[in-house]
């Protein structure tokens, strides 16, 4: 695990091939955390990775959400997806719940135009599905916030994953 004096002394190169797959393929949003070192701690750093998120245009706020996989999908995961979806059952899904979290990825993706974000690290496939039926309900605003804050925890629990408290 890296200390924040280590974090804080990085060139900004070293910083990104540290953390910048901590967006999902959106790199931007760890170059714009960087210009915030140094960071006092870990949670100061979390809190930098979110500002981005939240400073930046709608456009690019809906590109870093539509970067991230349908959960429950046999399509190529980066490592860390791969890692949390399988830690909560994603990856042995019987045939029926493979056909639920299909059938609500596309509902979902249908009604709002990006893919359902869950931050799944602690959770189980039943938790994962009661939140999926019931926010494919939500009105469209109410999700793409609901989306960003996702995002947001899925930030925390990897750096928390990397980075000492």
């Amino acid at each position: 695990m890296t200390t924040i004096t280590t974090v804080n002394a990085m060139p900004l190169a070293e910083f990104l091939a540290s953390f910048g797959d901590i967006a999902e393929h959106s790199p931007w949003v760890a170059r714009e955390a960087a210009q915030s070192r140094p960071f006092a701690n870990q949670e100061e750093m979390i809190a930098r990775f979110e500002s981005a998120v939240r400073a930046a245009n709608r456009d690019a706020q809906l590109a870093l959400i539509r970067a991230h996989p349908d959960l429950a999908t046999k399509a190529r995961l980066t490592g860390d997806s791969t890692k949390e979806q399988a830690g909560a059952g994603l990856n042995t899904l019987t045939a029926e719940e493979f056909a639920r979290f299909t059938a609500l990825n596309d509902a979902y993706k249908a009604r709002f135009g990006f893919p359902f974000i869950f931050a799944v690290k602690g959770a189980t496939k039943h938790m994962i599905l009661e939140a999926f039926e019931a926010r494919v309900k939500n009105d469209p605003d109410t999700e793409f916030a609901t989306a960003i804050a996702q995002v947001c925890r899925i930030f925390r629990f990897r750096l928390e994953d990397r980075v000492a408290p």
